[in-house]
């Protein structure tokens, strides 16, 4: 009776279970950069820069570090992605769907976002200067630390957004929703927010420099320890809004707090 060689044997159950790893591996360990545009397409690491994708279905496509700089993306649909540390800079995402998309410390400076539905999006760390995101849906959106210096929100929806310690310096936020946002430490130097909503948001330790808050709804908004110097707030609606002493604004203050 011939004795197996346990050593060999070994040997062969290493290898068997190796070859059931590589079997079972997720799809997304293995890049395909020639793939053609598609749900769930992995293009991690790909140079993809100034393609035209208008239209294309990515959703849930890993796009991890991809180069989609200067890419046409509009009206494509890209909720659920993961486009971290992604470089985007003048990509138009015009009317593109970004809904829960992952964007953290991706490179978007002067990106076009217009009328994006971007509702629950990611864009921690995100660089965002001089970026075009007016009109677009940034509901629920997770900004914290985003650099956005330039940025053009003129009537965008940041209702429940989280911007805390995020860069809004020179921003443009006419008539944007902000109401119930997270704004705590957040540097708003000079920003332009006439006509906001701002009812219920978060500025605590926030820098508001120089910033126009003429016709905007401050009510029950939290201004704790925030710095105002020069801000402007002609006819600005602060109703119980918690000023920078803690004092509570008398309900129906109008311009100043009383």
């Amino acid at each position: 009776m011939l004795r197996r060689d346990p050593l060999l044997s070994r040997q062969q159950a290493k290898q068997g279970l190796l070859l059931l790893v590589l079997l079972h591996a997720p799809l997304t360990a293995w890049a395909a950069c020639d793939d053609p545009p598609a749900r769930r397409v992995n293009w991690l690491h790909c140079d993809k820069q100034s393609v035209d994708l208008q239209g294309a279905d990515l959703r849930e496509a890993v796009l991890t570090q991809v180069n989609l700089s200067g890419t046409n993306l509009n009206r494509a649909r890209l909720s659920g992605a993961d486009l971290g540390q992604a470089v985007l800079s003048q990509a138009d995402f015009t009317g593109a769907e970004l809904r829960g998309t992952r964007l953290v410390s991706a490179q978007l400076d002067h990106a076009v976002f217009a009328g994006a539905s971007m509702a629950g999006a990611r864009l921690e760390r995100a660089v965002l200067t001089g970026v075009n995101l007016r009109e677009a849906d940034l509901t629920d959106a997770q900004l914290q630390r985003a650099e956005l210096t330039g940025a053009d929100l003129t009537g965008a929806k940041l209702n429940q957004a989280n911007l805390a310690q995020a860069n809004l310096t020179n921003a443009q936020l006419v008539k944007a929703d902000l109401s119930g946002a997270t704004l705590i430490r957040a540097v708003l130097e000079d920003a332009v927010l006439t006509g906001a909503l701002l009812r219920g948001a978060r500025l605590d330790g926030a820098t508001l420099l120089g910033v126009d808050f003429t016709d905007a709804d401050l009510g029950q908004a939290t201004l704790v320890d925030a710095r105002i110097n020069g801000a402007r707030f002609t006819d600005a609606k602060l109703d119980s809004t918690i000023w920078i002493n803690r004092q509570r604004c008398r309900p129906g203050s109008v311009g100043e707090c009383q």
